[in-house]
């Protein structure tokens, strides 16, 4: 990939898929946005880890001020970060110099506004068309066909030559994802993109998107629809300026945007090597366990038997919450799988548990899974007899 040093602002990303590092292709470093206002500093972004993979379609979701819009300047490189980095394609767009950034923008990201932002006395082609003369990119003679092409994907080709006006909402918000894609840019910005349409166009939008995935583009789409986020590969929630875990708003999905802000400033994250032990039987257990990444084997040791794997845990799941509910050591040993490593995200007993005081719907549900899992232990020592 291109550093930034190396990069020029008429430059597009080209996606280099051999090399180990460019499945990451939006990294943010420590990004801080502070306001200024009569009142005082406002501190929109707090320290803001995150970064987006290559042909991921991933929902930012948050309450109103929660942070979104500000969060997509900095992506965008429309506002500056008070401090942090923003990386794209091994490039750190604020090294570049406005101008340079500008043209960066029109070149590598696509945008994708609520209100379709179409030029009113421009036809759907003429629309298209904008971001290549703007640009510079493709000839001036290929330009009017490149564009066809691109409405033609959307399903406008009968309505090219139609000013916005004339065209229904959904047909407008299409149009202005052809023209997202007229300079072919690696990553595309959807900002609220269904939050003007009704249901059926907001599907068929989605539909599009899930498209130029599989054809290889990266989506990042803020949206307050919470149904939207079962269509997208991944979710990120911010609150408050900051990042929720990821693992945690999937464990714990129940709980509020701030709930889980909460839970998220008080877990630490471990790593254990393929093969090695976590818990043993027996053990004081005063954590509660979240997977994020690779598997972890539950096996139990009943008298006279041998060990019995009783259970393989993946992403997304839990373990150590029989104990710290019902109390006692650890009845399981549990260790990573021989394929992978495992990364957990790590709550400690008292927060634990006054989550499940502050929440009865996740304590329904967790102990609804102690139940089950007891149940299975049950009918595995059963047969082992």
């Amino acid at each position: 990939m291109l550093s930034s040093s190396q990069i020029s602002s008429d430059q597009a990303i080209t996606p280099d898929t051999d090399s180990p590092k460019a499945a990451e292709l939006v990294c943010l470093r420590q990004v801080v946005k502070t306001f200024k206002t009569v009142a005082g500093e406002y501190k929109a972004l707090k320290g803001i880890d995150l970064s987006f993979k290559e042909r991921e379609f991933v929902a930012v979701i948050g309450k109103s001020g929660s942070g979104k819009s500000t969060l997509l300047n900095m992506i965008t490189g429309i506002d500056h970060p008070s401090s942090g980095e923003v990386i794209i394609g091994g490039t750190n767009i604020y090294k570049l110099n406005e101008s340079q950034r500008a043209l960066w923008r029109g070149r590598n990201l696509g945008i994708v506004f609520q209100f379709f932002q179409l030029m009113p006395m421009l036809t759907l082609l003429e629309n298209t068309m904008l971001p290549m003369d703007y640009c510079n990119v493709h000839p001036s003679n290929e330009r009017p066909k490149r564009a066809m092409d691109l409405l033609r994907q959307v399903g406008l080709e009968e309505q090219a030559y139609k000013l916005p006006a004339a065209v229904s909402s959904g047909q407008q918000q299409s149009a202005a994802i052809a023209r997202a894609m007229a300079t072919n840019p690696p990553i595309i910005i959807a900002d609220e993109p269904t939050g003007n349409l009704d249901s059926r166009s907001a599907d068929e939008i989605i539909q599009l998107f899930d498209q130029l995935v599989m054809q290889g583009k990266t989506i990042i789409m803020v949206t307050h629809d919470p149904s939207m986020t079962e269509r997208t590969s991944r979710t990120v929630i911010i609150s408050d300026g900051e990042i929720v875990d990821e693992t945690v708003a999937r464990v714990l999905p129940l709980l509020s945007h701030k709930e889980l802000l909460g839970v998220t400033r008080l877990v630490e994250r471990r790593l254990y090597e393929p093969g090695e032990t976590i818990i043993r039987k027996g053990d004081t257990q005063d954590h509660f366990y979240m997977i994020s990444s690779g598997e972890v084997d539950v096996m139990l040791q009943p008298r006279n038997c041998p060990d019995l794997d009783v259970a393989r845990l993946g992403a997304g799941q839990f373990f150590g919450e029989l104990e710290l509910i019902k109390g006692g050591n650890s009845i399981a040993n549990i260790r990573a799988t021989e394929d992978s490593p495992v990364d957990l995200v790590v709550l400690h007993r008292e927060p634990f548990l006054k989550v499940l005081a502050n929440s009865p719907l996740t304590e329904r549900a967790i102990y609804n899974v102690v139940q089950a899992r007891m149940e299975e232990n049950r009918i595995s020592e059963k047969r082992c007899r």
